[in-house]
Formats: C-alpha cells, structure tokens, sequence
C-alpha cells in the first residue's frame, strides 16, 4: 500500500493535458476524500525536479480558481500560463469552467 504523498504524486501525474483536477477530487482518489488540504501541502512541497514531471498545475480548488496560498500572483500568473499552454482557458480573474475541463 502507497503512502499518501506517494499516492497524491501518481494522480496527478495521471491528469491529462487539457484537463484539470480540484483538490478534493485528488484527495477522494487516493481514498480520503476530506484531505484536500493536505494534497494542497504535498504539490507545495514539490521539488524542482518533481515540478518537470508532475503537472501540479492541472490541480485546482472547487470553484474552478488558482488558489495558490498567499494569493501572490506571480504564482497565479505561472499556473495560468501553464494551464494555457496546455490549452485550457483561465480568465483574467484566474478562474477556469469546471464543466469543460473538469476530469
């Protein structure tokens, strides 16, 4: 049995281009749906080497925003560019539908 950073890891890497993930729905598919959190704090932690190959990006909050914590935009501004080049649309308020990109 993986342990949970481990198994946060290997979702995301599963996301596919074009599709996001919040959260929760991270959390849920590593079987404990009430630890978004905590899959908040195991992307964060990434290291520069695991950032190329895990697509921490492609994961998002609930409503379809960029949350990274603290709200410093240059963070926002990154992720959106990335989410872009993997062609999903983000308004300028950082917000993505949910009904179209949603995995």
């Amino acid at each position: 049995m993986m342990d949970f950073t481990t198994h946060v890891l290997e979702v995301v890497r599963k996301i596919p281009k074009g599709k996001v993930m919040s959260y929760g729905q991270v959390a849920a598919a590593c079987g404990n749906p009430r630890a978004a959190r905590a899959v908040g704090w195991t992307l964060r932690r990434l290291s520069l080497a695991e950032e190329t190959n895990i697509p921490w990006w492609r994961v998002i909050n609930n409503q379809g925003v960029i949350s990274i914590r603290g709200h410093w935009l240059p963070a926002h501004e990154i992720q959106r560019d990335l989410l872009r080049r993997d062609g999903v649309s983000v308004s300028e308020d950082f917000t993505v539908d949910l009904k179209k990109y949603r995995l």
